[in-house]
């Protein structure tokens, strides 16, 4: 069975019939890709998407987003 790593996350093949549509898998490959750069910046993933969830509601503006991005974050501002 072929495997591959991806964003240091395993996956078999065939995992990825499971995305469902091309939308499904872009969204898989944004979310490891958020999680993959969290762990780069030193973020801990879990309360990284914790907060990401929580604020993400709340930005009105393209800089809002940006700041939300793990580059811009320290693991300090995730526990405010």
């Amino acid at each position: 069975m072929q495997t591959s790593r991806l964003c240091g996350v395993q996956h078999k093949r065939k995992n990825w019939l499971f995305s469902g549509s091309p939308r499904g898998a872009h969204a898989s490959a944004t979310l490891y890709s958020l999680i993959e750069t969290a762990k780069a910046n030193q973020l801990e993933p879990w309360a990284y998407l914790n907060y990401l969830f929580e604020k993400l509601p709340t930005a009105k503006s393209e800089q809002a987003l940006l700041a939300l991005l793990p580059q811009n974050l320290k693991m300090e501002d995730l526990s405010r």
